[in-house]
């Protein structure tokens, strides 16, 4: 599976520290990675199909400041579709009312028919991707169907209830940042944890600083997010993924394929 990472917060803050951490991980995620830096007037958004440890684009972007209020990263290991630039996370989309989301992914789709229609039309081949489209496809409908612009709390109980059915037999920890606000999804346990104080919250895969105060995300939950407060919290859904052994073996087969076509990502 991937890692991610993001930093959600009121000011701009540099965390150079934190993603050199992130990316250490890269060695046991070495199918790509990405870093979003979304400010209010721009979208900063640099990936690459190879290992992040390899990576000579972000060693120098790591080596000035990576300052800013809403961040996402991710390094990726391949559960489903090829090591191109166009698998690496984040993927972006700009909606009918033309704000531009964000989207990184931690899990695989085993099932969920409702995604198929979208593999002709990414730009790769990811059940990331596709649910990026799914999703803008409905805040599209549903601003048709009000005839204006939706608010974060009408897009934050319309992805709940999408996600919340996409999360049914799938693994779906997700980060998604619609240009105004944060969404954060995990289903799993321990595999999200978050640490939040004055300087806004950071979450990631796996802690990236020393802080005894890191905390597993509450699971099986919606979380909405604007400057490093909880602005929403969905109630609790049932559907929790827990692994099996026949998915278990699907994905390291997978993945050794990749290895066997690809040679090492060293």
């Amino acid at each position: 599976m991937c890692e991610i990472f993001c930093f959600n917060s009121d000011k701009p803050k540099e965390v150079n520290e934190c993603l050199k951490c992130f990316y250490n991980h890269s060695e046991e995620h070495p199918h790509g990675w990405g870093l979003a830096n979304m400010h209010d007037d721009k979208f900063e958004i640099s990936k690459e199909p190879v290992k992040a440890s390899c990576s000579e684009n972000l060693k120098g972007i790591l080596s000035s400041p990576v300052v800013g209020k809403n961040i996402f990263a991710h390094i990726r290991l391949a559960t489903i579709g090829e090591v191109i630039s166009p698998n690496c996370h984040p993927f972006t989309k700009i909606d009918d009312n033309n704000r531009s989301w964000v989207l990184i992914h931690n899990g695989t789709i085993f099932d969920y028919p409702q995604l198929d229609e979208y593999m002709e039309i990414e730009k790769g081949d990811t059940d990331s991707e596709r649910i990026l489209l799914y999703i803008i496809d409905n805040v599209n409908d549903y601003e048709s169907q009000i005839g204006r612009k939706s608010t974060p709390l009408e897009r934050f109980r319309l992805l709940k209830h999408l996600i919340e059915d996409l999360a049914s037999n799938n693994k779906l920890n997700l980060m998604i940042f619609d240009g105004e606000v944060m969404y954060i999804h995990s289903n799993m346990k321990d595999s999200l944890y978050y640490l939040m104080n004055e300087e806004g919250i950071l979450i990631a895969t796996t802690p990236v600083n020393d802080n005894e105060n890191w905390k597993p995300v509450e699971i099986n939950k919606l979380f909405c997010l604007q400057d490093g407060k909880i602005l929403h919290e969905s109630e609790e859904h049932h559907n929790e993924y827990i692994q099996t052994e026949e998915q278990l073996a699907y994905i390291n087969e997978y993945i050794a394929s990749l290895g066997e076509r690809n040679g090492s990502y060293n």
